[in-house]
């Protein structure tokens, strides 16, 4: 039978099945997490720019919706009280 290690299979198979834990130190955890970022594809910077509009747009409408809302609410209620 061949070792773990000649095998091309996940690292973290290779600790799994050879009793170590998934994080063994703080500096595994740290070079594992640098070798996770490296596959990262990061969105361009116009599509940024875009999606931050989005958010922003739509946060408006919700908070003046919700704004909308308690200014009905507030003059119905004291209505009522009165």
């Amino acid at each position: 039978m061949y070792p773990l290690s000649s095998l091309h299979v996940n690292s973290y198979l290779v600790k799994y099945l050879e009793g170590n834990s998934f994080m063994s130190t703080p500096l595994s955890f740290l070079f594992e997490t640098q070798e996770e970022l490296k596959k990262v594809v990061w969105p361009k910077r116009q599509e940024v720019i875009r999606l931050t509009g989005v958010v922003i747009g739509v946060s408006l409408i919700v908070g003046a919706f919700i704004g909308g809302l308690d200014f009905v609410f507030t003059k119905l209620l004291s209505l009522l009280i009165k």
